[in-house]
């Protein structure tokens, strides 16, 4: 047999958010002063009483493997935070603690998924679902929105969307690039058309800390037994608490998928980092005066962003109700022309403005809107507002 390599791996595209970011990070440390909107990350430091919970775990030699899914001590710690926050019922032996939200999808579309079956994904979509979903053997299908319907879609959307190969729909809400948020009735409407189809839902809540002019995040699979039993909630530490790093997500589902994901990760990656357990526990457990804080500097930054970018020529948005992205629709600058060349895509728009104007945004072809950039507000006023006017500078001379 020839040396072949899988093809089911070249088929998975890199993350276009990690290479903007880096290739940023590439310019910055050349002395370029780049203002980076690309990074999904908050800016802030994980709070201290976190990063001593974890050098606590090494000198007490906490270092050793931990049981595959996660400590006994990390899943009671997540159970009473879904209780709490999320007004949802796991278990501890509900719980799967993973190496991050990335991580924990995987778990999901492996346990879930047989080869073929189909998974729905709402466009825009964070760009790496239809990569997982396809890394676990399923087929991604999409269901686009517009800026009309604030990018959400419907029950009756799902309806026409499922086939006989339908395992599951996608829910991200807050949702990454929009940054728009599920109403309570809405998520009745979804639920209704999960029940009815039945199929699971796979809610990924990443960004559920972060809402903002007093709005409620709301879990589906709070609603009603029927949703919760067909829910897979999903997710983690690294943008609430600014913990990317650490890699730890978790899941709430049935016993019977815990068991199985469970499994799967013990294969896979044995068990999510001892120290970043300990330092879980105490995210969750501890004072939450941080992520209250970091929410409210979010918020003013979202207003800042906004308020300029919508005033700006040839660029449409929405208010973002949560997460921390606005996502901006550049229809309108890909049909002028820039140094006497038509600008085109999005790709060509984000070459420009980072070797031109020193600004790096994400080009939204992999998040399933090719006319569409996504800007981060996870980064200082003083810089966003230095960002901003130089993006102002680039649409003003085209």
């Amino acid at each position: 047999m020839s040396l072949t390599l899988s093809e089911k791996a070249k088929a998975v595209k890199p993350s276009s958010t990690l290479a903007i970011t880096a290739k940023a990070k590439e310019l910055k440390a050349s002395g370029v002063d780049v203002v980076g909107f690309g990074a999904g990350e908050p800016d802030y430091n994980t709070p201290e009483n976190i990063n001593q919970a974890a050098i606590d775990a090494i000198n007490e030699g906490f270092t050793k493997y931990t049981p595959a899914s996660g400590t006994n001590e990390l899943k009671e710690a997540v159970s009473a935070k879904f209780k709490r926050f999320n007004n949802l019922d796991y278990k501890p032996e509900q719980i799967v603690v993973s190496n991050g939200g990335k991580h924990s999808l995987k778990n999901i579309f492996d346990a879930i998924i047989n080869p073929g079956d189909e998974v729905i994904i709402p466009a825009p979509f964070w760009l790496s679902y239809p990569e997982i979903v396809k890394l676990s053997g399923g087929v991604p299908v999409f269901i686009y929105t517009n800026r009309d319907c604030g990018y959400k879609i419907t029950g009756d959307d799902i309806r026409k969307a499922v086939t006989d190969k339908t395992k599951a729909v996608v829910l991200n809400s807050p949702n990454n690039p929009t940054g728009m948020i599920y109403l309570r009735e809405e998520l009745e409407d979804i639920a209704a058309a999960v029940v009815e189809s039945d199929i699971y839902c796979v809610a990924d809540e990443m960004y559920e800390y972060l809402t903002y002019d007093g709005r409620e995040h709301i879990s589906i699979a709070s609603l009603n037994n029927e949703i919760y039993k067909r829910t897979i909630t999903c997710s983690g530490l690294s943008k609430s608490y600014a913990m990317t790093g650490w890699r730890i997500g978790y899941t709430g589902s049935s016993v019977e998928i815990a068991k199985l994901m469970g499994s799967i990760q013990s294969h896979a990656t044995s068990n999510p980092n001892s120290i970043a357990q300990k330092a879980a526990v105490e995210a969750l457990n501890g004072p939450q005066e941080a992520v209250m804080k970091m929410k409210a500097a979010f918020e003013k930054r979202r207003d800042a962003m906004y308020e300029r970018m919508s005033k700006m020529k040839y660029v449409k948005t929405l208010k973002p109700e949560g997460a921390f992205y606005l996502f901006v629709d550049v229809k309108e600058v890909l049909d002028k022309e820039y140094k006497g060349e038509k600008i085109e895509t999005t790709t060509r728009m984000a070459q420009i403005l980072l070797e031109d104007y020193a600004v790096a945004v994400v080009p939204c072809v992999d998040f399933g809107y090719p006319d569409h950039i996504r800007l981060s507000y996870a980064i200082s006023r003083a810089q966003i507002h230095k960002g901003l006017d130089r993006i102002e500078e680039f649409l003003n001379n085209i």
